[in-house]
């Protein structure tokens, strides 16, 4: 399945035509006809989707929901659908992380592109942080003396420099990189550099210089 697209509009004969729209695009729908009812029910993170959401609704309105989205951590991509342009509410919506703020009535085309793009940013931004999960998890596997040699690699020190700030022997440092680059699933040192660079590790600035 492309994905859920969750509808939030307050008018009855829209969400029933959009719906037939999308779901013989092969999506999935939801729809709401207010805001508090999406919050009520909060959408699955983890499902593939997004929120096509209308500006002017009962009660919350749709940038109040997206500000109140946000506060929850939520990260499923909004394409705002309105009736009525406004300048400054798109701009605003667009700062907030809005993926596309269309002026009803929008083509088909247009709508089914801004879903497929917004689908699949999400997805791209999924991908980035279950890999982060996975390098955090490695990480985690280090003993706190796999993790001192690490952050001293990683910044560019020696294996004598290591010995001479670890109080150990050259061997026993060439010992601990092999079981960290072991342990992070990497062959060079490039690599684990990289993976220091994207979980924001860094060593200690003191200690002795290198030679």
């Amino acid at each position: 399945m492309p994905g859920i697209v969750h509808v939030v509009d307050d008018d009855a004969s829209f969400r029933t035509a959009i719906q037939r729209l999308l779901e013989i695009a092969g999506y999935g729908v939801i729809t709401y006809p207010s805001a508090q009812q999406l919050l009520d029910q909060r959408p699955d993170e983890n499902a593939r989707g997004c929120i096509l959401l209308d500006v002017r609704l009962p009660g919350l309105s749709g940038p109040e929901l997206q500000s109140r989205l946000t506060e929850l951590g939520s990260s499923l991509p909004i394409i705002f659908l309105t009736g009525y342009q406004d300048i400054t509410t798109t701009v605003r919506a667009i700062k907030a992380g809005a993926d596309n703020f269309l002026i009803k009535p929008a083509s088909a085309g247009e709508l089914l592109s801004a879903i497929e793009k917004a689908i699949a940013r999400h997805d791209a931004e999924r991908a980035l942080i279950g890999e982060l999960e996975a390098l955090r998890a490695r990480l985690s596997t280090l003993t706190p003396r796999q993790r001192q040699v690490f952050e001293l690699v990683v910044r560019g020190k020696t294996n004598k420099h290591a010995a001479r700030v670890l109080g150990c022997t050259d061997r026993t440092i060439k010992a601990h990189r092999q079981a960290i680059m072991r342990k992070m699933k990497v062959q060079t040192l490039p690599q684990l550099v990289t993976i220091a660079e994207r979980l924001d590790v860094s060593g200690p600035e003191n200690g002795p210089r290198d030679d």
